[in-house]
């Protein structure tokens, strides 16, 4: 391609999808310069506005409009609405319908939790990926192949633990969550966490150490530490690690994380103990 050539559709697909452009929000492609209320006649007929400037990247969908004017809100009744959940199947179903957070427009599907509802060790990320948002389940893609083989080094599987993220709904272009989605969402894995009723919580990455773990320290201190989770009416032994994902990029870690995991073995071992 020269300066002066447009680019080629496999170039334009190429530079989206570097961009995290991986996924359409709708069946098929919208026309703008066809939409009756963008045609001229349309936009002489309506009154003048006083002109204003929009920063780059600052459009919006009508719940994140809704969302931004009204973040309190939004907290307030993620907060009410998980509270009254008796039940996980309950909490799945308050969140299928609560429309407090933008991300819920975007994301393909609720991913709520897999695993073992009664398990004793509950492994919590941060949010969904790509192909956690098509299956409708956490930890699919290579970093939930790491996960497997990560809680199987310790004698368990998806049967015997239960794994779930901080935000339910996959971010676009998996971009980070901000702060105020993370809060709008906490309630939620909050009351999750507290109707699982887990003897260990595993926080996997920084975001979800420091959202659930309430430290402003990095994973690197905080990994293979314990902490205590209360939940309310009981406190959970809680330790953090190297998210799946971080030890794909960096293997070299993977030694600590093996630390932490005998480390969480132990735990389970004296929490079973009548003595301990």
């Amino acid at each position: 391609m020269t300066p002066d050539s447009p680019p080629t559709v496999q170039q334009l697909l190429a530079f989206y999808l570097e961009a995290g452009v991986d996924c359409a929000l709708t069946d098929a492609p919208v026309n703008r310069l066809t939409d009756p209320d963008l045609m001229p006649a349309a936009r002489e007929a309506a009154p003048a506005r006083p002109a204003r400037t929009i920063p780059a990247g600052a459009a919006t969908t009508p719940a994140q409009r809704t969302e931004a004017a009204a973040p309190e809100a939004a907290i307030l009744s993620a907060r009410e609405a998980a509270r009254t959940a008796p039940s996980l199947e309950a909490l799945r179903a308050l969140l299928e319908s609560f429309d407090g957070c933008a991300l819920k427009s975007t994301a393909t599907r609720l991913v709520f939790a897999d695993g073992n509802p009664g398990a004793r060790i509950m492994f919590v990320g941060e949010a969904p990926g790509r192909e956690e948002d098509i299956e409708g389940l956490p930890f699919v893609g290579r970093s939930g192949k790491l996960l497997d083989r990560m809680i199987a080094a310790i004698g368990l599987d998806r049967t015997t633990a239960y794994i779930a993220n901080v935000i339910p709904w996959r971010p676009p272009g998996n971009r980070t969550p901000t702060p105020q989605e993370t809060q709008i969402c906490l309630p939620f894995i909050q009351r999750q966490i507290e109707l699982v009723d887990p003897d260990v919580l595993v926080t996997l990455g920084n975001p979800s150490t420091q959202t659930l773990l309430s430290t402003r320290e990095g994973i690197m201190k905080t990994r293979g530490r314990w902490f205590d989770y209360d939940t309310g009416t009981r406190t959970i032994r809680a330790i953090a690690t190297f998210h799946p994902a971080y030890l794909l990029r960096s293997p070299s870690y993977k030694r600590m994380a093996w630390l932490d995991l005998r480390a969480i073995a132990k735990a389970l071992e004296q929490a079973k103990s009548p003595s301990a």
